[in-house]
């Protein structure tokens, strides 16, 4: 795997704690809006830039653009990012109740997105794959990297922790209480070449800003720009696989698609078994617990599991044996009826919708393995729609990359 050094703008000293923010698909526009209220440092600004807008900008819309832009300028020229004076790459530590991972930022060769060096596990969206790249070249820069996962090679981790012995060039606890510190490599050259030996890297996070990066870099050169140029670079954290954390991805339907609950169940129990299960219950992998509104109920699949990688995906058997046939949710890209809940909290929120009679039922999930991702993606196959919420999420404003 290609990966190669930049010019990162990164906060001035002392701004990084204001300036952090989550990265702009995880908080809405109202949410945005109210984390930013009162900091004109918050990278939100840049990210989600309709918030310094008239209410009701739609997202997407042309002037959105265009204030992102602004705001991107506002940054550089007010001295509150500045630029590393000669390409680096840097190490970067993400901590959070308890677990600690530390990965390295760098750039990586949008080639490998076709060549497979960069391997997908979810399908791309148009629309926000547009709106992506029309991020991308309204600032002439990547504002946020794509989190990238790699198999262990220990000389590649060895080469990112040496510098974690140095001074840090920002260590600072963000609101939800994730700590980012972030260290200069003193020899990026270990780096390189310990990285040239790891033959694919995975997305993890991010893929459409991946894709917005790679039709950014096709674009520049159906235009006649050189052959190469920081524009073929994708920004990027990549982190050994072992050290990610994957949190559960939960399924909620508005509706039993008008059937009785004793009706449901009953059909439940022709392709699961099905025994009561308790609210403080661990969700295993290989179960799926049924939450209603009497309580939770655990589904244990019947017969063999398929050999098949992504059939075998609890997300897959709880689509093909229960919401499709029992529910009628054929599409879960673009039914209204299902919704997608994750993170450490999904759960409570999900029992308080439940209660108040938001919802009609809840499916909890073990999360799949990184091995198991890994694995789809090495088949060129995809999983179903929201199948990992990896925590925590990389922070926005800290690395961006500016295409020269």
């Amino acid at each position: 795997m290609r990966i190669g050094a930049f010019r990162a703008w990164r906060p001035n000293s002392g701004m990084a704690s204001r300036m952090v923010s989550p990265p702009y698909d995880v908080v809405t526009s109202f949410s945005a809006a109210r984390m930013a209220e009162g900091n004109p440092v918050s990278f939100l600004h840049v990210t989600r830039a309709e918030i310094d807008l008239p209410d009701g900008t739609a997202p997407r819309a042309p002037e959105v653009y265009a204030a992102a832009a602004a705001a991107w300028r506002r940054f550089r020229d007010r001295g509150w990012l500045v630029r590393e004076p000669a390409p680096a790459l840097f190490a970067y530590r993400l901590e959070s109740g308890g677990h600690a991972q530390t990965g390295l930022a760098a750039l990586v060769d949008v080639e490998g997105l076709e060549t497979g060096a960069v391997r997908r596990h979810e399908l791309t969206r148009p629309d926000p794959e547009e709106d992506r790249l029309r991020h991308i070249e309204a600032l002439n820069a990547q504002a946020e990297p794509v989190l990238l996962a790699y198999r262990d090679r220990p000389d590649a981790a060895a080469a990112v922790e040496a510098a974690t012995a140095g001074t840090p060039l920002f260590d600072v606890t963000a609101a939800d209480g994730v700590r980012h510190t972030g260290w200069r490599l003193p020899a990026p050259e270990s780096a390189v070449a310990a990285f040239a030996s790891v033959p694919a890297a995975y997305i993890a996070d991010g893929h459409h800003r991946a894709a917005g990066a790679a039709r950014a870099a096709r674009r520049r050169r159906e235009r006649g720009a050189a052959a190469a140029g920081s524009f073929d670079g994708l920004l990027a954290v990549l982190f050994p696989a072992s050290r990610l954390r994957i949190l559960p991805y939960h399924r909620t339907v508005a509706d039993l698609g008008g059937l009785p609950s004793g009706v449901f169940l009953e059909r439940v129990r022709a392709a699961f078994d099905v025994s009561r299960g308790t609210a403080d219950a661990e969700v295993e992998p290989g179960r799926i617990d049924l939450w209603l509104a009497d309580g939770r109920y655990r589904l244990t699949p019947r017969g063999e599991r398929p050999e098949d990688p992504v059939a075998a995906l609890d997300v897959s058997v709880l689509q093909e044996r229960l919401l499709a046939p029992i529910l009628g949710i054929a599409d879960p890209r673009s039914d209204p009826r299902l919704q997608f809940v994750g993170g450490a909290d999904a759960a409570d929120g999900i029992g308080q919708a439940l209660a108040r009679d938001r919802i009609a039922a809840a499916f909890l999930l073990a999360p799949p393995s990184i091995e198991a991702m890994m694995s789809v993606a090495d088949l060129g196959r995809t999983m179903p729609p929201k199948s990992t919420w990896f925590d925590p999420k990389l922070g926005s404003g800290l690395f961006v990359h500016e295409l020269d």
